[in-house]
């Protein structure tokens, strides 16, 4: 079978192509090769400015920009190109080497071609080229979708406001809250974690076989090689990791997944209740003409949107809790395990976006039920019982939380009228009475 939509294993590849196509420039093996490629060339670029000797001769801004133009112009013919030359080495850090010293022939500097890679470890190139495909990709279409998301959600809280809701604590009515209130939770928690996410350094590995500089020291001991390493990644607008082994400490790409699992952790959340809240008819949904909900019900407007973003926002977690337990562990200087494992770090990012546009379609599809919302608070007069102790309390009102607890736990029902009539009983002045009658479901709602 031909590759495409169709036939690929994956949904992310597959049925969900279109919500995560933009990440393909990000994590695809065409991206990996790009990204090496780049990092490939501005180390060359830098050990040219730095000087190394050898290259002074070539310092120049033209010889730059036709240099950068190998990864700027990158094709998907230039990827298959360095596939063929996988088959030859059976490494691919090393075709993509072989690659770019082809181009360096084509660009009539094939005596200065032996600097490409100089010193370097696959991993130095690899984890650099990662980290900074995730940082682009988070700034690029993580945080566009997830801010649209955020925003969508903040009409709602200004919309949503004033409307009075009966709230839930262990599925039992409690005090009432307001709807954009409940909403405004999801806004904070969100915020935060994006706030905490954006503070985490994106780091890089790059010192050489072990971490060491050995080759680069041994080859030019006046070179401070220290400073160059942090002077590049820098440069390219990540932070070095000064000790390491062969690979990275991975430390900080762990805090990073955590972080992202802690954001899908709270939409799932806020999924789940948005689930909830239709189940009670507190919202409808938008009908789009042809659209069925049941194969069977014709009546069902499923909300599957929501149901849709929990199960890819559980992928996402599940794969994030992997990648961020396992990276950090090697044995002494390193095993490979890293290095198939790094490959798949685009999966989770591709779920969480599934998430987010399922999300985002399921919160435009929203109708407020307003009628219903109303409907039980009328029915739930038990819940101003509270704040009716509550006062009695600050007047000294003997046992009060008891005598609510009497008139809240009978099998009646309680209403209006027996809250009225309660209130009516008591042995207190009558403007602390008319205080109390004020006292509803649609006003207890709090600041």
């Amino acid at each position: 079978m031909e590759l495409n939509v169709l036939t690929a294993i994956s949904p992310v590849d597959g049925r969900y192509r279109d919500k995560t196509v933009g990440l393909s420039v990000y994590f695809s093996e065409y991206a990996l090769f790009k990204y090496r490629i780049l990092v490939e060339i501005e180390y060359f670029i830098s050990l040219c400015e730095l000087p190394v000797p050898q290259l002074a001769v070539i310092n120049q801004p033209e010889v730059f920009n036709a240099l950068r133009t190998i990864y700027q112009t990158f094709s998907e013919e230039d990827a298959l190109r360095i596939k063929a030359i996988e088959k030859t080495t059976n490494h691919d850090v090393k075709a993509v080497e072989y690659f770019i010293k082809e181009a360096f022939d084509k660009l009539q500097l094939k005596e200065y071609k032996e600097f490409i890679h100089f010193g370097l470890t696959s991993q130095d190139i690899n984890n650099t080229a990662v980290p900074l495909s995730i940082k682009d990709a988070l700034e690029a279409t993580y945080f566009p979708v997830l801010n649209k998301l955020l925003e969508t959600l903040k009409q709602y809280v200004a919309e949503w406001e004033t409307i009075p809701m009966l709230a839930k604590t262990h599925g039992q009515p409690a005090s009432p809250t307001r709807l954009g209130k409940e909403i405004q939770v999801f806004v904070s928690r969100l915020e935060q974690q994006i706030r905490l996410l954006k503070e985490i350094p994106v780091s890089a590995k790059f010192g050489g076989a072990t971490g060491n500089y050995n080759a680069h020291h041994v080859a030019y001991p006046q070179i401070d090689w220290k400073l160059f390493g942090n002077d590049f990644v820098k440069k390219l607008g990540l932070i070095r990791e000064e000790y390491t082994t062969q690979i990275s400490n991975y430390d900080n790409l762990s805090a990073l997944f955590d972080g992202l699992k802690r954001i899908n952790t709270v939409l799932t959340d806020l999924a789940q209740d948005f689930w909830l809240y239709i189940s009670m008819e507190y919202f409808k949904q938008k009908i789009k003409p042809g659209e069925i909900g049941s194969s069977a019900m014709p009546h069902k407007v499923n909300p599957i949107d929501f149901e849709n973003a929990e199960g890819n926002l559980g992928v996402a977690n599940a794969l994030l809790e992997y990648l961020s337990a396992k990276l950090p562990v090697s044995r002494l200087q390193r095993d490979l395990t890293d290095s198939t494992v790094l490959r798949n770090v685009g999966i989770p990012f591709a779920h969480s976006l599934i998430a987010f546009q399922s999300l985002q379609k399921g919160l435009n599809k929203l109708l407020l039920n307003e009628q219903v919302i109303q409907h039980d608070l009328d029915k739930a007069w038990a819940v101003v019982a509270e704040g009716i102790q509550t006062i009695l309390r600050r007047e000294g009102y003997p046992e009060p939380y008891e005598a609510l607890k009497a008139l809240t736990r009978t099998n009646a029902v309680i209403t209006e009228k027996s809250i009225k009539d309660f209130i009516s009983t008591l042995n207190i002045n009558n403007e602390i009475k008319k205080q109390l009658i004020t006292i509803t479901p649609q006003s207890y709602t709090g600041i």
